[in-house]
């Protein structure tokens, strides 16, 4: 694993102006960077703007959705200041997106192969025919024991792991140096999804990219992250390397979060639970985010929304409790 940042997200808001002049900010003041070889988790409850982080550093924000503020560095390249034109020939070429549903991202009248070449006459200037050989040793390369007839089939005729195995093929054929994994194993079986998410570690490696992987699944995150980010209410609340993240918790959420684990070294009645849910984005409170569902809770916590704070050079947490007052 090499040091190079390959993306480097500063101060991204993503709001969504809704039909009754409210506003609803869905991403707000989000800062995160990963680097060559190196996987970084973004995690938390559905609602807390894990997903529009992600197609916000993609640019495939519709209407009434806008990017507001930030900057969105990929390879030293400000990807918000690109034209339209300019962003399709950075998307699938330089970064790369896995999507939860395989089925919705795939195309259903187009052959699996037809799909890799597209993406790879597009960006590569492939001649067909070596585009065809490329789609195969692609499909190989992810683990189809019948490349050679799978490139000829359609998505439906494949199962849900194999449709997963094609998006990634699709994914990687242009040797991306972000690789953007949303909710990848959501819809497989518990086998199918550590398959796929061992396939994806692999590749990671293999090609030295960065991968951003959105997920809820504690359980993934404590076998394949180098760094977690955990997300609530549209901001970064704590950021910390793995082994210190599940060690030591520091913001109350993240305790939360890991106290509805179950765990095998201590019986217990009942998993923890946090109080309460996700606020809608156009509806977050004055102060902190988390203090209505806070067990700690204090007076300026309904008042004012305390910034994230560096603990070291590795952690961050977004807490009153952790100021000198």
């Amino acid at each position: 694993m090499t040091n190079e940042t390959v993306l480097d997200v500063k101060d991204l808001k993503t709001y969504f102006y809704l039909d009754d002049n409210q506003v609803a900010k869905a991403v707000d003041d989000v800062d995160l960077t990963v680097r060559a070889g190196e996987t970084v988790a973004l995690v938390g409850e559905s609602g807390s703007g894990k997903s529009i982080t992600s197609l916000s550093i993609m640019q495939l924000i519709n209407k009434p959705g806008k990017i507001v503020n930030g900057e969105i560095s990929l390879l030293g390249r400000n990807l918000l200041e690109l034209t339209d034109k300019q962003m399709t020939k950075v998307r699938g070429n330089d970064v790369a997106m896995i999507f939860q549903e395989p089925m919705t991202a795939l195309n259903p009248v187009y052959t699996v192969g037809n799909q890799i070449m597209e993406v790879l006459r597009k960006h590569k200037n492939m001649s067909k025919k070596q585009a065809r050989q490329r789609a195969i040793d692609l499909l190989k390369l992810v683990g189809f024991p019948r490349a050679e007839e799978t490139v000829n089939e359609y998505p439906h005729q494949l199962s849900g792991g194999m449709r997963q195995r094609a998006m990634i093929a699709i994914a990687i054929s242009c040797d991306p140096k972000l690789l953007i994994a949303d909710e990848p194993t959501t819809a497989l079986d518990v086998t199918i999804q550590a398959q796929i998410l061992d396939l994806m570690s692999e590749m990671k490696d293999r090609l030295d990219m960065g991968l951003l992987l959105i997920t809820h699944d504690l359980g993934v995150v404590a076998e394949y992250a180098d760094r977690v980010l955990v997300m609530y209410g549209g901001q970064i609340v704590e950021q910390a390397p793995k082994r210190h993240l599940f060690k030591d918790p520091k913001h109350p959420y993240t305790e939360g979060l890991l106290e509805s684990l179950p765990s095998v070294h201590k019986e217990e009645e009942r998993l923890g639970t946090i109080k309460g849910t996700v606020p809608p984005a156009h509806k977050f409170p004055k102060g902190c985010r988390f203090s209505s569902r806070c067990p700690h809770a204090m007076e300026k916590c309904f008042e004012t929304n305390p910034e994230l704070m560096d603990l070291d050079h590795e952690r961050a947490v977004r807490c009153y409790l952790y100021t000198e007052d």
